[in-house]
């Protein structure tokens, strides 16, 4: 099922809110980076590295997708997340254990910096602006994973599903009412991993969604007709201003989430009335260990 201008993707499968570490870089350290490294383009379908082998290079996405996967003790294959552009793989494993520890394939044509693990820490300690543009992409990667888990505790499969779905198809551009339509081939198995949840929960969540008219289904494509009301399902909040007293000006919100209030069934925005909206809460599934 696909979705035209994703958002891109963390390793644990949160939202990225700003850019990769590519986008991060000065114009004088991505250069230097494309010195040491070299530019390879991988056709749709073809395996960038394999879960088990030594780590002896880090790719840097420049374009395209990738599919992040798993082999789970019984020989069951397990996607864990979807990278895009501007992020950087593999760099983690190669300082903690040295091995890949999951398998990156292109899904469409892919176009990667490949950087030797050795070269790319040099590169970082003798470049401290790109130093510190790891270290925001690595900050980005545990806001999500904190995001990861509360989605877990606080949101039921549906639920996640239909965030899933609305991320896929956020972009800057996006038109709210607008019908968006999911770009990437993936079928109703790669959904249940995504979420962390089962084949059978996706099945009967599409099925329903697709009665009421919410979304479309053409084989491996998913069409969001009704956003408001996906929305809606995926319980996305809106932040509620403090008071004075440093109290919500609401007692709607949810335990633990005070100054927070549901959108107005109706309109997706605060029930209060009031026009402008604040940041979102967005709890996306499916945790994912660094290739």
């Amino acid at each position: 099922m696909t979705v035209s201008g994703l958002t891109r993707r963390l390793p644990d499968n949160g939202k990225v809110r700003g850019p990769g570490f590519w986008r991060l870089l000065n114009d004088a350290d991505r250069g230097v980076l494309t010195a040491v490294g070299r530019s390879r383009v991988f056709p749709a379908g073809m395996v960038l590295c394999m879960e088990g082998e030594p780590t002896t290079h880090v790719f840097i996405l420049l374009s395209g997708w990738v599919k992040v996967t798993t082999v789970t003790r019984d020989g069951r294959e397990v996607l864990e997340a979807l990278r895009g552009e501007g992020e950087a793989i593999g760099e983690i494993a190669g300082q903690v254990t040295g091995y890949r520890t999951a398998t990156v394939q292109a899904i469409g044509p892919v176009r990667a910096l490949i950087v030797g693990a050795r070269q790319f820490g040099d590169f970082l300690d003798h470049h401290p602006g790109a130093a510190k543009a790891h270290r925001q992409a690595l900050a980005e990667r545990e806001r999500a994973a904190n995001e990861l888990q509360r989605g877990y505790a606080l949101l039921s499969g549906p639920q996640r599903l239909a965030g899933l779905l609305l991320d896929l198809t956020d972009r800057p551009d996006a038109v709210t009412d607008a019908a968006a339509t999911t770009p990437l081939p993936l079928s109703q198995e790669e959904l249940a991993s995504l979420i962390g949840a089962s084949r059978s929960t996706v099945t009967r969540a599409l099925h329903e969604w697709r009665s009421r008219r919410i979304i479309g289904t053409d084989q491996r494509h998913i069409e969001i007709l009704d956003r408001a009301r996906l929305q809606r399902i995926a319980d996305r909040l809106v932040k509620e201003p403090l008071s004075r007293e440093g109290q919500a000006t609401s007692s709607s919100a949810p335990p633990g989430l005070s100054g927070w209030r549901r959108p107005s069934p109706a309109t997706g925005r605060r029930n209060s009335g009031t026009a402008t909206a604040g940041p979102r809460i967005l709890c996306c599934p499916a945790g994912l260990t660094p290739a």
